[in-house]
């Protein structure tokens, strides 16, 4: 998509956090105690997160103390948001050197991961990619019916099992479809589960074991689906899923609903892991490629 087009896209999506920020209302105000005060609170509403935000202030205060605040102190800002948000890596998914590439795809019950994985499947369908879903979320036949109806509608396979059956073994199955088939993508889906849920994260690490033994070099993407309306409490989830199976990167759901759409902000410095996608709204195609420079531009409208 070109950048026009998605900035629009994302404009439209985060319009909640653009209006908490308001950069309008700073024009010819003097950038004293109470501007930065005000500027502060704006930020962690916006989930930006503490250290971030500290650190914002700051470099407002030593730039800009008792000058008037104009549309270069609002470049300024948006500058210091985009170097936070900067990342080395590639915001693509990788890509394995031999078929099939393999996204294990996580997050807890309610954060959009279902819907997610559709998106996603029909985003690299469109790209001409042949693709099997693994229907692991075993524990709710509703997920897996779900997924069925989604995989029909994008041209997918999907495998499945009975209700209750290892997920594991449905992600053997699944691996083995796809060698079988020599599928461009593999997408596993997972039971959505809680953080806090120690003996449902042992089996992920049980799923993911599998996977790997299966299809060496694999998963090659862990991504975690995270709920942008959460806000700090998506930050927690983050690392208690990354120390369980090693995620690679986050899909941030939900921005359209929320004002605290600065979450992509403290999970990248909290976290150090790429925001690989972001959902910005129900449509099939509103699961949208992170890009740092069109997501800030779009909260400063």
């Amino acid at each position: 998509m070109a950048i026009k087009g998605l900035l629009e896209r994302f404009k439209k999506g985060l319009a909640k956090t653009a209006q908490l920020f308001n950069v309008r209302s700073w024009f010819g105000r003097k950038v004293d105690q109470e501007f930065l005060d005000e500027l502060e609170s704006r930020l962690i509403q916006a989930d930006v997160g503490v250290v971030a935000t500290a650190q914002i202030i700051k470099s407002v205060r030593e730039a800009y103390a008792d000058q008037t605040a104009d549309e270069e102190l609002v470049e300024f800002v948006k500058n210091q948001l985009k170097e936070l948000l900067h990342d080395p890596r590639p915001d693509v998914l990788t890509v394995a050197a031999k078929k099939p590439s393999v996204y294990l795809i996580a997050g807890v019950n309610g954060s959009g991961k279902t819907t997610s994985i559709a998106k996603l499947a029909q985003r690299l369908r469109d790209q001409g990619n042949s693709i099997v879903l693994a229907a692991c979320d075993t524990f709710r036949a509703a997920a897996a019916d779900q997924l069925s109806i989604w995989a029909e509608r994008a041209g997918c396979e999907i495998v499945r099992g009975a209700p209750g059956a290892d997920p594991a073994s449905v992600a053997h199955d699944a691996c083995q479809r796809a060698l079988a088939r020599s599928t461009d993508v593999l997408i596993v889906d997972t039971a959505g589960r809680l953080h806090t849920q120690t003996h449902l994260m042992r089996e992920l690490e049980k799923i993911k074991s599998v996977i790997q033994r299966q299809i060496p070099g694999s998963p090659h993407e862990v991504l975690l689906v995270l709920d942008g309306g959460n806000g700090q409490n998506a930050i927690r989830q983050a690392e208690m899923f990354t120390k369980a199976i090693g995620c690679t990167g986050v899909i941030l759901t939900k921005l359209d609903g929320t004002a605290k759409g600065g979450v992509v902000v403290a999970v990248r410095q909290t976290m150090k892991l790429p925001v690989k996608f972001i959902g910005v709204g129900e449509a099939i195609d509103d699961l949208q490629p992170f890009d740092a420079d069109t997501f800030v531009e779009s909260l400063f409208t």
